[in-house]
C-alpha cells in the first residue's frame, strides 16, 4: 500500500498528539502566538539542571486553562502587551526530582539566585517543595507580562521562582511601580476565572479546574 508524504507526515503528528490524556491540550494550538520559556525544560531553574519529565519547550495545560488563557492574553495585548509563562502542567517525574533534590542538602548550586535567605532543609516546612504540586493536575501555570514591543518581563519586584517573602503577593517591599505591575497581572488573571497562590506572584490555578483529585504523570514532550 503505498502513502503521500503529506499523509505520512500528518500520521506522524496524530500520533504525536494523541499521547495526552483526554482533557489536555498543547496550548500553541490554541495561542499560537504566546511566549512560552519552561524553566524546568533548561537549567535555568533552583535546581540547575534540566528537570526529569520535560524533553520539550511545549507547554501542556487543561482545554478549560488554556482558552481562559487566551482570553487573559487577548486582553492584555488590547493594553500593547502579552504574557510569558514559565511552567504549566507539571509530570509527577518532575516534583519527585524536586523532592530527591530538596533532600539533598550539600547541592546548593543555585542558592544565591534563588533562594539565598531560605535554609534548603526548610524548604518543605516553608511550603516552596511539596510532595505533590497542583501543575500535576493540569490547570496550574506559572507566568508573567512582557511588553509587546520589547518582549521584556515588566518588573514583578523579584524573579521568578525565587523562594522569598519578595514573592509574596502582598509584600510591601518593592516599588509602586512593582506593585503596580503584579496588581495589573492579578487582575487579569483573576477577572477570567483564575486563582492566585499568596506566595508566588506568578503561580494561578483555575477556578473550577477538571481534575482537582487526580495528578498526571505523563512527560512534557
Amino acid at each position: 500500500m503505498k502513502y503521500t508524504l503529506t499523509f505520512l507526515i500528518c500520521l506522524v503528528f496524530s500520533n504525536f498528539y494523541a499521547q495526552l490524556p483526554k482533557g489536555f491540550v498543547y496550548v500553541e494550538d490554541i495561542i499560537p502566538d504566546l511566549d512560552v520559556e519552561l524553566r524546568y525544560f533548561t537549567p535555568n531553574n533552583f535546581v540547575g539542571t534540566p528537570i526529569e519529565g520535560y524533553h520539550s519547550n511545549k507547554l501542556i495545560l487543561t482545554i478549560e486553562s488554556a482558552r481562559a488563557l487566551k482570553l487573559v492574553h487577548e486582553a492584555l495585548q488590547e493594553q500593547n502587551l502579552c504574557l510569558k509563562v514559565y511552567d504549566g502542567y507539571r509530570p509527577q517525574e518532575a516534583v519527585n526530582h524536586f523532592i530527591k533534590w530538596a533532600r539533598d542538602l550539600n547541592d546548593t548550586i543555585n542558592k544565591q539566585k534563588f533562594y539565598p535567605n531560605v535554609k534548603k532543609r526548610n524548604l518543605f516546612k516553608e511550603e516552596y517543595i511539596a510532595t505533590r504540586s497542583g501543575h500535576s493536575r493540569g490547570s496550574t501555570i506559572d507566568l508573567t507580562i512582557i511588553d509587546g514591543n520589547t518582549s521584556i518581563p515588566l518588573d514583578m519586584g523579584s524573579a521568578y521562582d525565587f523562594f522569598g517573602e519578595e514573592s509574596w503577593v502582598t509584600n510591601e517591599n518593592i516599588t509602586e511601580k512593582q506593585k503596580a505591575n503584579r496588581l495589573l497581572l492579578q487582575t487579569f488573571m483573576l477577572k477570567f476565572g483564575f486563582r492566585n497562590y499568596p506566595k508566588e506572584w506568578w503561580h494561578f490555578t483555575l477556578h473550577g479546574e477538571p481534575f482537582r483529585d487526580t495528578y498526571f504523570d505523563f512527560t512534557v514532550k
